[in-house]
């Protein structure tokens, strides 16, 4: 990586220059040995935090969750923070992950608390994470910590690979579908048209409808292809917009039957991330604000800003969310018990494992539902097809005969 770096000699001379090297952790050492004061150092290509990113370059999240593994363990046999992150960070070969363990152990060896090093990297750490790591400092608990989160996490992707799964034969149902029709449309068909034009009849109303589709899509075809891509392109530039990403969310929360499973799973991630931070000694409120933040339903997440007010405010948790209406009413009830009693952090774990097994079963019920459907609409338009290009055969054998 290449560095522009501000440096002061020890007679008051100041120069800049470009430097390469690893890390910027690894540049300030080398200039500093020299004799060198670093009074500015950042990226030539500014990443995040004065790190430049790998092209192409992210931290995955199996590598992640073994890295805290690994430290909680590390913690827990009794070896120091600065010494832990030192033996880690050897032995990651991701080197945007090492360039972020490299600004981290810089950090925390300078006396920066370990969350407030990681929450200089908001592009490749949540705000969960951070703020988890913020309770176990304060609590003293950190491995603990360390080990409550790497569990959340896997809960929760465990949660999204079995809704992807469940969702992923009828989605390639689907494309095969369209490949199929696609074909016929534009090879089978101008086929079938030039044997027929031999014949010089007219063609039934099915088979000319057919015929001019096909002529259409195959003349305007680059056309065509423009505007799926510009399709795409701004669909894509309008879910970046935050609040064109809040309205498709809100019109998710309102379809039959979808509209359910998604309202569920949002409910889901948010008790459980609640009850994380509840379980690390983060206060209500704070935990209220970092979850409302890690919920991926964006129309959901700005109904919890406006309740996390609310309970700011000393509203009850569960009288804020019945008042906004978009929770199922069983997790307000189960949040006021939780309240009432004082186990909410446990009351949120049993909301989520609810409708964890909730979403499955409904899922499960979708798919045999959806499945046979799809299956029944592709025969009956491939049968439609066939028969349309087929028909004027039918009528000139009847006709010879």
């Amino acid at each position: 990586m290449e560095f522009r770096c501000r440096l002061a000699t020890a007679t008051g001379q100041v120069s800049e220059g470009t430097f390469v090297a690893d890390s910027e952790a690894a540049l300030r050492r080398e200039l500093e040995e020299k004799g060198l004061y670093v009074l500015d150092l950042r990226a030539a290509h500014r990443g995040f935090a004065g790190l430049t990113r790998a092209r192409g370059g992210r931290i995955k999240q199996h590598e992640f969750l073994v890295f805290n593994q690994e430290l909680a363990t590390l913690l827990k046999a009794g070896m120091p923070l600065v010494q832990s992150l030192e033996i880690l960070r050897r032995n990651v070969p991701n080197p945007v992950f090492k360039a972020v363990l490299d600004d981290v152990y810089d950090k925390v060896r300078s006396g920066t608390a370990l969350s407030d090093a990681f929450e200089a990297h908001p592009r490749h750490v949540t705000p969960i994470y951070t703020a988890s790591l913020m309770a176990g400092e304060r609590s003293g608990s950190l491995e603990q910590v360390l080990r409550r989160y790497v569990s959340y996490v896997q809960v929760i992707s465990a949660v999204q690979r079995r809704v992807v799964s469940a969702l992923v034969y009828p989605a390639v149902l689907t494309l095969l579908s369209f490949a199929v029709v696609a074909i016929i449309v534009v090879r089978v068909v101008p086929e079938f048209n030039e044997f027929y034009k031999g014949f010089n009849a007219q063609l039934p109303l099915a088979t000319r409808v057919i015929v001019a589709v096909s002529a259409t899509i195959r003349g305007q075809i680059l056309l065509i292809a423009l505007a799926m891509a510009g399709l795409v392109i701004g669909a894509r530039w309008a879910l970046r917009q935050p609040e064109q990403r809040r309205r498709l969310d809100r019109l998710v929360l309102g379809l039959p039957g979808i509209g359910t499973i998604a309202r569920q799973f949002a409910t889901s991630q948010l008790a459980r991330t609640l009850a994380t931070l509840l379980g690390g000694g983060i206060p209500l409120v704070t935990a209220l604000d970092v979850a409302s933040r890690s919920v991926s339903n964006r129309h959901i997440a700005a109904q919890m800003a406006d309740i996390t007010r609310q309970v700011r405010e000393g509203q009850p948790l569960s009288a804020a969310m019945a008042a906004k209406g978009e929770f199922p009413d069983v997790s307000v009830k189960m949040v006021e018990v939780g309240e009432a009693t004082g186990a909410l952090q446990d009351m949120l774990n049993a909301i989520a494992d609810f409708y964890d097994e909730d979403i499955e079963t409904k899922l499960g019920r979708f798919l045999l539902l959806i499945e046979p459907i799809l299956l029944v609409v592709m025969g009956i338009v491939i049968a439609a097809l066939l028969i349309a290009l087929y028909l004027p055969v039918f009528q000139l054998s009847s006709a010879l005969s």
